[in-house]
């Protein structure tokens, strides 16, 4: 703690955002070294992600159908992209226990008697996690590989839009810490954060094209689904992998899922990161 109130009492920068943008690098520092020397968060953070591939790809392949095929090879190129986006939306439930923790030991308020921005408490721990989330990404994408998940044979892909899918990803993940970050400074303890932050997580990720094709669920569950921000994403990711996707829809999300994933991701970081800076204002004032 020493060390981040030596950071943020240097020379105030030039003008609020970039000051801004220097404590929120200092607070993520902070808790990637915090990460760095707790490492079962991480394993553990792999273990659930990889027992969902694991379970699904061997459980369930051969018995979804996707378009008019049942074969578990094109369920296993389905899936993934799926898993990833699952696995991204579920750091929001870790995020908002951190947030809680540090609320509830009093972290926060030592933070607010520093000369530092007021967003840049949020900012760091969000980026933190973010960057967790993108090394848990790489396992899991070398975890799918050795079950047999392929990105397209037909030419129709290549390192840019692979790397695009990653980073729509990403984007999506980052935009869900900031709805933890929200719940965090919204309940009294990080047990209640964790719970809390998994209720509305289930809904979101299995009422969506992620492990199933939306065209076998009712009218109205699928036009739910397909509208879904996360089935927007997990659809961008299908098509930039050239990985076998659902049945065609007229849904608006679906025939445009990449400028959909973008839309959906920006306006909720918009509106969270509103929220959670407020909330932090008025909950530590």
């Amino acid at each position: 703690m020493s060390s981040l109130t030596d950071a943020v009492r240097v020379a105030p920068a030039a003008n609020p955002v970039s000051q801004s943008v220097r404590d929120s690098i200092v607070v993520a520092k902070r808790n990637l070294i915090r990460m760095s020397r707790i490492p079962e968060m991480i394993i553990y953070g792999l273990i659930q992600p990889i027992m969902f591939v694991v379970l699904f790809t061997y459980v369930f392949g051969g018995s979804m159908q996707i378009g008019s095929s049942t074969s578990a090879v094109d369920y296993k190129n389905f899936l993934m992209a799926g898993i990833f986006a699952q696995t991204v939306t579920f750091a929001t439930a870790s995020s908002g226990a951190g947030i809680a923790d540090d609320m509830h030991k009093g972290l926060i308020d030592r933070f607010r008697s520093l000369p530092m921005a007021r967003g840049a408490v949020l900012t760091g721990r969000t980026f933190a996690d973010l960057v967790q989330t993108a090394l848990t990404l790489v396992v899991l994408a070398v975890v799918a590989l050795l079950v047999g998940w392929r990105i397209g044979s037909d030419g129709s892909t290549n390192a840019g839009r692979v790397l695009g899918a990653f980073g729509l990803l990403l984007l999506l993940g980052y935009a869900f810490t900031w709805i933890g970050a929200l719940i965090g400074m919204s309940v009294r303890t990080p047990e209640a954060a964790t719970s809390s932050g998994l209720i509305w997580l289930f809904p979101v990720t299995f009422i969506s094209n992620a492990f199933v094709d939306t065209s076998h669920m009712t009218p109205w569950l699928r036009h739910i689904a397909e509208w879904n921000p996360f089935s927007a994403t997990v659809q961008a990711c299908r098509v930039l992998f050239a990985n076998p996707g659902q049945s065609p829809s007229d849904a608006w999300p679906m025939q445009h899922p990449v400028w959909a994933s973008l839309i959906y991701s920006v306006l909720i970081i918009v509106i969270f990161r509103t929220l959670a800076v407020r909330k932090y204002r008025s909950a530590t004032a």
